[in-house]
Parts: C-alpha cells; structure tokens; sequence
C-alpha cells in the first residue's frame, strides 16, 4: 500500500506549549470537561501542578483516567514513550493525543519524540505546536526569557489569550512582536482560552497550504524586497474591522535574533539532490534552525512529498498525489536564529532537476 494511503490513519499529537499562567490550563480543563464529542488524550506534565479540575478525575492515584466526557488524562513522570505507548494499546478509544510541556519548557524535546522514536513515529504524526500566549505578560517576557521566544518561533498556532487585560494599542503591539518572530503561524486572539477546538486540534498545521490560506500572497515576489516583506503578515480571517490601521503598525517590528526565509520554485527537484542537501543543512545549523517546513515537487513523482523539522531532525512522507490542475510548486519555511539566509537561497536553487 503506498504511503499516501496510509497517512491518515495516524493519530495526531498537538503539543500544546506556552509560558506559566499564559492559560494552558484553562484550555485543557475545556478539553477534559466540555462535551464536544471528541476523544482526546491528554497528557500533562504533573498532574497536581497543572491544577486540573480534581472533580473531573475518576481514581485520581493512578497515571491514566478516564474523564466524564470520555478523554483519558495520564500524567509523564519523566517518561513519554512509555505512556504514549500505553495509550496507543488503547487503539480506536480516542481521536488525537495532546500534550502538555511545562511552562519553562523548550517545546522542541516533545515534537522531536514523535520523529524519533520509531514506534511512535509509525502510529503518530506531530499535527501543530499550539502556543498560549498571555497578552499583558509577552512583552516582558520576550524580554527576559528566551523560551518565550522559542515558544513562538515555533509555533503552528498561536493564541493571544486574556485579551480582555490589554487596551487596543497594546493588542496590536504584542501581536506585531509575534509576527516579528513568526510570520507564518495562525494567531488567534481570545479571553480565557475561549476557542472552537478544532481550530487547535487536527490542523495538520504543518501542511504549508494552511499558510498559503491565511496569506494568498504570501509566496508572492522573490525579490530583495523579500526581507522586510516577510515580518508584518497578519491574519486576513481576523480583524477586518480594524486590519487597515493595523497593518501599518505590524511593518515596524523586526526581531533582531529571529528569522523567518521562505523559499519557492515552480521548477520540478532532484530527490537525491534535494535530500543531499536538506541533511547537510541541519547538520550544520541545526541548532540555529528551529522548525522547517516544505512541500515539494519531485521530478517523475506524481505525489507531494510533505516534510517537517525542529533543528537537525527531520521526517517526510508522500501526502498525495498532485491534482492536474494544481500547480507544482514546491515551498519551503524555515525559522531560526542566524540564518545564512543566501547559502540556502544558493542550496535550494542547486536541487533542481
């Protein structure tokens, strides 16, 4: 059976990061209580720190439970192979697996686990990095602690949360600071992490045809002008009442350590060259890389080849076959720190066929 058929059956893990008190918590006591229908397990870091709601909990001493609306909730202690294994045994009792890091944590050990252990790999795909994060608090945060940063370079989807605390201008200054940093995630702005679920859970985030959704013009020009393009995107879907003023205050915020570098070519790649390349590339600046993301066109392939990467790890599969009247585009995404941002424009132009 060719891989395009069997992707889908893989269970989705949303990884779900933010700083303390941002509102991770508020969010995953929605998902464990509210009747939505879906089957999620939910994997917290310690149990009683996270302060979910014990009335939800049925034989609290144990690391897995079943909750009210049919969500299992286990705790890692240190060892999320094994309880992800032990869920995975659970086959069919859920629709997607979420995954808590602690609020200091660097969200990047926790993706890495889903392309590195092959077990999980075969059973699980990374679906999105949800970051929460808190609207009075980011500024100072971004500030003084790197992770905040890291948070929000590496995310699929971002929530602006306890919006209600912020004036207007100071909304649309954190928001600015955020698309500095990652001009490519969906933001959503909310109070109390009031969102629908499945704008956080089952995005297959990493499809770059969600960005092309929220930014048509994204690709657009691969000129010098690339470079102050590329960090005052901001979401279409959102805003439309007061996008215009807005978009002027975005362009003005560029983040002096992050980078983001989009890459496109309508011309059909080498797969050796290609992968050649995208190896020796993380090799070498893989701890500067923070996620990379691409769909590409190979040369006699008739299938899209998706893949994804957080540093110098990467894993990639066929998705499905090109549709004849979509145009063969192939795309990259990376976004990191320090970037040699012409070696890589140079090493991608060198993997066409």
């Amino acid at each position: 059976m060719p891989p395009a058929q069997t992707a889908p059956e893989k269970i989705p893990v949303t990884v779900l990061t933010g700083y303390l008190g941002a509102g991770k918590t508020t969010l995953l006591n929605r998902i464990l209580s509210e009747p939505h229908g879906q089957k999620y397990a939910v994997i917290v870091n310690e149990f009683g720190e996270i302060g979910i709601d014990n009335d939800l909990v049925v034989g609290a001493d144990e690391e897995v439970f079943e909750m009210n609306n049919g969500c299992i909730c286990c705790t890692v202690r240190g060892d999320l192979v094994r309880i992800i294994d032990g869920l995975m045994r659970r086959k069919g009792k859920f629709d997607a697996i979420i995954v808590e890091t602690t609020g200091l944590a660097d969200p990047a050990p926790v993706a890495q686990t889903f392309f590195v252990d092959d077990n999980i790999g075969r059973k699980t795909r990374l679906d999105a990095v949800v970051t929460i994060a808190d609207a009075k608090w980011l500024s100072d945060r971004l500030k003084d602690a790197p992770e905040a940063k890291n948070q929000i370079a590496f995310a699929d989807v971002i929530l602006i949360n306890k919006t209600d605390l912020v004036t207007p201008a100071e909304l649309a200054e954190i928001e600015g600071r955020i698309r500095a940093i990652n001009p490519y995630a969906k933001v959503h702005k909310t109070e109390r992490c009031q969102i629908p679920l499945p704008e956080v859970i089952g995005r297959n985030a990493f499809d770059l045809d969600r960005i092309l959704e929220i930014e048509p013009d994204f690709l657009g020009g691969n000129g010098p002008d690339q470079d102050d393009h590329h960090d005052h995107h901001h979401d279409h879907h959102h805003d439309h009442d007061h996008g215009h003023h807005q978009h002027s205050a975005l362009k003005h915020y560029h983040d002096e350590d992050m980078q983001s570098l989009s890459l496109s070519t309508e011309q059909p790649l080498s797969s050796d060259k290609f992968f050649l390349w995208i190896q020796d590339l993380v090799q070498k600046e893989g701890p500067n890389i923070l996620r990379s993301k691409g769909i590409l066109s190979f040369k006699d392939d008739p299938e899209r080849f998706v893949f994804q990467g957080v540093h110098m790890i990467l894993d990639g599969d066929h998705q499905r076959p090109w549709q004849p009247e979509e145009k063969r585009l192939s795309r990259l995404v990376f976004i990191g720190r320090n970037l040699p941002e012409e070696k890589i424009r140079e090493g991608f132009a060198a993997c066409v066929a």
